[in-house]
């Protein structure tokens, strides 16, 4: 039985991980600080006896006693609305956070996962984002606080492999959705299901023509579970290549749905970047993986848990 220590575990796409490294046999330590996360992500593993969580900031230290086999970081806020809130924040996990992740790793001689993300690209100007694009990042905007963290992140997650021989993958993460994302998340799918539902207009930010790539969460983990077994050290596209518009996203949401709520523009944010889709040629011939789940099918499971999960009946 392996065990895995990961950061970040009550957030939305860490407790799916946590899940999915205790269905494969895995001792768990979660260490969160429940800054963007929430202990009810994890609520009902609380008696599993694989799972340890421990509440601390990882930014100042990663307080982890036995063996480790796996060191996964995911810890970071996510979305624009909770990284903006917090800018210092985000710096420091993307920074210190990071050594800290990277230092036990290398006291064990464990593999080391790192949570990135496709902001790595910024505002792209070659399309679709191959792993070898070296970005178009505003490094002095709003956005660049988590952007540059992430950035840093993997810049020294590349030195402790030159440097130290660590075992290191680095997985870029695409917009992904699925259930327990927290509410008022501030990410489109979440948005336009909480709006449609809620009987409100739907808001899309400027013109809605900017495109964006969805993958189902269960198909992101098996993605991160299928890295952190392999032999590739550096970064990966983890996502999925389907593409579509913020305004065709919208259209889905409403028709699977079944409400018919107006659309209502918004001022575009700074930075936001106008095309985002992953070049996934990588991970489809050194991991053999690939999403499975299509989007309006996706968009359908998640209005489905919503309504039994979310919204309140009589």
């Amino acid at each position: 039985m392996a065990r895995s220590v990961l950061t970040g575990g009550s957030g939305f796409l860490g407790n799916h991980l946590a899940r999915a490294l205790l269905a494969s046999g895995d001792e768990v330590v979660v260490v969160d600080d429940y800054s963007t996360g929430s202990p009810v992500n994890l609520a009902d593993l609380a008696d599993e006896p694989r799972l340890t969580v421990v509440e601390h900031d990882v930014s100042t230290g990663l307080p982890v006693d036995g063996p480790v086999d796996a060191v996964l970081h995911f810890a970071s806020a996510a979305s624009p609305p909770a990284y903006l809130a917090r800018p210092l924040e985000t710096l420091a996990v993307g920074s210190e956070g990071t050594r800290h992740a990277l230092e036990l790793a290398r006291a064990h001689g464990a593999r080391f996962l790192l949570a990135s993300t496709s902001e790595i690209y910024g505002d792209p100007t070659v399309h679709p984002q191959p792993e070898g694009y070296w970005g178009n990042v505003n490094s002095v905007g709003p956005r660049s606080v988590y952007d540059e963290a992430k950035r840093f992140a993997e810049a020294i997650t590349m030195a402790y492999h030159r440097t130290f021989g660590l075992d290191t993958k680095i997985a870029r993460i695409f917009n992904t959705y699925g259930p327990r994302m927290a509410p008022g998340d501030g990410r489109v799918v979440t948005n336009f299901i909480e709006q449609a539902l809620a009987g409100s207009p739907l808001t899309v930010y400027g013109d809605g023509s900017q495109t964006r790539s969805f993958c189902w969460v269960d198909d992101e983990v098996r993605g991160f579970l299928a890295l952190l077994h392999s032999d590739w050290i550096g970064p990966m596209n983890i996502g999925n290549p389907g593409e579509c518009t913020v305004l065709e996203l919208a259209e889905i949401v409403r028709e699977v749905s079944g409400v018919d709520v107006p659309i209502e523009l918004a001022p575009l944010p700074a930075d936001d970047p106008t095309r985002r889709r992953p070049d996934i040629t990588l991970a489809r011939e050194v991991l053999g993986w690939a999403p499975e789940v299509d989007l309006r099918s996706g968009v359908t499971r998640l209005v489905e848990w919503y309504r039994a999960e979310r919204v309140p009946t009589a």
